[in-house]
């Protein structure tokens, strides 16, 4: 990689640009400072925010001034959807999530180095304006003409639900994020996801209005698997960053389920891996897919990036011990209990026998095809072989208090949950 551009290039990190020449003479001319934001719509952030964390990321490693900016004043409004109106959210929810937000960002950045990332909320520079200030020195600044051609206001329109003026608005809070960074800061460059584009040059139009200036912005696609459905949903829910919303085993198991055909370019977006690494790794997946290296690697690292080593070291642990020959035991509770969630299974009393487990869980029909299973040396509990079919549950059977993981066979898994 010659400079910071090409890497992000080869990474499918770019999308769009305004102006690629000027955008990499203006990196080449020396550190420059940039920003994405974070709207707290949730109280965490998702698989989708992450792609820009790691874009400030690599721009902050190679020598530039990062700005995380969570948007406490933008989500009271809300960012237009092409669908409906967003439901407002209270100020307090919009306050409580953005400090989980800005708890949350906290390990994917350097604050504290030679070169600090800075973290700033727009409520901040927007709280105090009065309606009449912001029309004058912001609303000035944008055509109305303009405004209704950006996609998702066009598609409102056109809807018979149309568009809420606080809704329309959005695009001019967001582009005097960038004018006061720009003055604040001398922020030059504003990154997000491609779907954004239309609020992203807003803040470029403003700054060229108001002060003159030519700035920039650089866009990453939007990440799709083979069949082009959008990443980062995983049976209908959000993968999110945040350990309370998506566990560190499940979050592990998105990525360890990955497709072939995708696993290399989430490779290049969410690891360090180089070229050469990548290169060896897609060989394997063509050469010995079986073995899932690519995955493995991919679930690894993106684990430990958002979680920590410690949290990636537990969540193989349990993969191995549910689906190998691990030690269930030595899995502490927190860690079970995200591991065995999301299995099959019921409620099971101490003093049932295995017998009757089998069958309540669902990993037989009958009584007969359980006493069969454990004669044939099929059935086992807690990766224990059961051999006898007297055998019954025991306090001790249930980890933690809680669980007893049963099979049938090598791969059919459930849990009886103490009852």
């Amino acid at each position: 990689m010659t400079d910071i551009f090409d890497e992000l290039q080869w990474r499918g990190l770019v999308a769009q640009s305004t102006d690629e020449a000027a955008l990499r003479e203006a990196l080449a001319e020396g550190p420059l400072t940039l920003y994405c934001g974070f709207d707290p719509t949730a109280p965490s952030l998702h698989f989708g925010n992450l792609v820009q964390l790691v874009v400030l990321r690599h721009f902050q490693r190679a020598g530039h001034r990062v700005i995380c900016l969570v948007g406490g004043s933008t989500g009271l409004i809300g960012d237009p959807k092409p669908t409906s109106e967003r439901v407002l959210k209270t100020k307090e929810q919009t306050a409580a999530n953005v400090a989980r937000i800005e708890t949350l960002v906290q390990p994917f950045l350097d604050f504290d180095g030679d070169n600090p990332a800075i973290l700033v909320d727009n409520l901040d520079w927007t709280a105090s304006l009065t309606a009449l200030d912001f029309l004058r020195e912001v609303g000035k600044h944008f055509r109305v003409n303009q405004m209704i051609k950006k996609d998702a206001i066009a598609t409102r329109l056109e809807s018979n639900e149309g568009i809420s003026y606080t809704e329309f608005s959005y695009q001019l809070l967001q582009g005097f994020d960038y004018l006061h960074l720009f003055r604040e800061y001398g922020c030059t460059l504003q990154t997000g996801g491609s779907d954004q584009w239309g609020n992203l040059t807003a803040g470029v139009d403003l700054i060229h209005r108001a002060e003159g200036k030519a700035v920039h912005l650089l866009t990453t696609p939007l990440l799709t698997d083979a069949a082009g459905n959008k990443f980062g949903k995983s049976e209908g829910n959000a993968v999110w960053l945040s350990a309370d919303m998506t566990s560190p085993y499940a979050f592990y198991q998105y990525f360890l389920n990955i497709e072939d055909a995708s696993v290399a370019s989430l490779l290049k977006v969410f690891t360090d891996r180089s070229p050469e690494e990548v290169a060896e790794l897609e060989r394997q997946v063509a050469e010995e897919p079986f073995r899932r290296a690519a995955q493995k690697t991919l679930a690894a690292d993106i684990t430990t990036l958002v979680h920590g080593a410690a949290a990636t070291a537990a969540v193989q642990a349990a993969s191995e011990a549910l689906f190998g020959k691990g030690d269930l035991g030595g899995l502490d509770a927190q860690t079970l209990g995200d591991a065995t969630s999301e299995l099959p299974g019921a409620p099971v009393a101490v003093g049932t026998s295995v017998v009757d487990a089998l069958v309540a869980v669902g990993l037989v029909d009958s009584r007969n095809s359980a006493r069969r299973a454990i004669g044939e040396g099929g059935a086992s509990l807690n990766n224990v072989k059961v051999t006898d079919p007297e055998r019954v549950l025991g306090e001790d059977d249930f980890l933690h208090g809680t669980v007893a993981v049963i099979k049938r066979g090598r791969r059919n898994l459930a849990a009886a949950r103490r009852a």
